[in-house]
Order: structure tokens, then sequence, then C-alpha cells
């Protein structure tokens, strides 16, 4: 028997998060295909491992909801942006995109609190810290990239930049954190 132990808002809230953590990987993924394209391997590989978690994600929400005896509703996903201009564009939109997630889960851990419904307050703690890691990354990477674009001798070194995503964690620790 599953009892159903979240509000009909909330379990909409977290299929919408479904949907964005969806669209997130596909996002991810069309960067990362626009990376391969552009020789930027170490930039590619970056994402394609980002377009995975980003699907892991979305599979702690769909747990979640089940196990909460909610009901799961798969939607459909809107395509993709359009390519980067360049890999700083690639860079500046995923930031805002994190960021846009940052938001959604924000909503989704402050409807919580005001329901009281502490299951999914704790739940939702996880993505919070997440996201705060995700910002850092992105954030890191765009300094990284600040630094490998200023021009030395007239010339601008990209290269080094792409090995260097090649092997970046997808995550960052934060201080504070254990």
């Amino acid at each position: 028997m599953s009892i159903k132990r979240i509000s009909d808002k909330m379990e909409k809230m977290l299929n919408e998060q479904i949907t964005r953590e969806a669209h997130a990987s596909q996002v991810f993924l069309a960067y990362a295909s626009w990376a391969d394209t552009k020789k930027y391997s170490g930039t590619a590989e970056f994402f394609y491992k980002h377009a995975v978690e980003e699907r892991e994600h979305m599979k702690k929400f769909i747990d979640y909801i089940n196990t909460r005896g909610g009901e799961v509703k798969i939607e459909a996903i809107p395509a993709p942006p359009k390519a980067p201009t360049d890999l700083e564009d690639c860079l500046k939109k995923t930031l805002k995109h994190e960021m846009d997630n940052s938001e959604a889960i924000n909503n989704i851990v402050n409807l919580a609190f005001e329901e009281k419904d502490w299951a999914t307050f704790n739940f939702g703690q996880w993505f919070v810290q997440e996201q705060v890691e995700e910002e850092a990354l992105v954030m890191d990477l765009l300094d990284k990239y600040d630094l490998a674009t200023q021009q030395k001798d007239g010339h601008v070194n990209l290269y080094d930049l792409d090995k260097d995503l090649k092997s970046t964690p997808q995550h960052i620790s934060i201080p504070g954190e254990d």
C-alpha cells in the first residue's frame, strides 16, 4: 500500500524539477557535441560527464517522489539552446543554467519549509549543496578561462584550458564542508 506523503503542489514542483534535470542533461550533451566539433576534446568530455550527472539527479527526484507515494510524470523537455558562439559563451551559458537551477531548487526547499514537509526539506538540502558546488565549479572554470585567454606575447592559449577541463572533477570542495 502506498500513501502519498507530499502535497499536490510539492509533487508538481518535484516533477517540474525532473524535467529541468532532463533538460540540463540535454543542454550539456549539446554543449559536449559542440565542443567536439570545435576540437575541444577536454571540454567535450567534461560536458559529456556533466550530462550523465544531471541524469543521475533526475533519477534521485524520481526515486524520491515514488518513495513518498507521489506520481512521477515524465514530460517533454525543451530543445537545448542554440550552440555557443565560443568557449567563453559556453561557460557563461552554463553558469546561467546552473544559477537558474539553483533558484528552482531553492523554491522547492522554500515550499517544503512552508509546508513543514521536513522529509522533502531534508531531501532538498543535498541539492542545495550540490548547486553551491556546481556554481563554484563553473565560476572556477570561468576564472581559468580568463587566465588562459589573457594575451601573452600577442597569443591566446586555450589548449591548456581544454586539457585541464578533461580532468576537471565534477565537484569542487566548499569551505566548511565535511
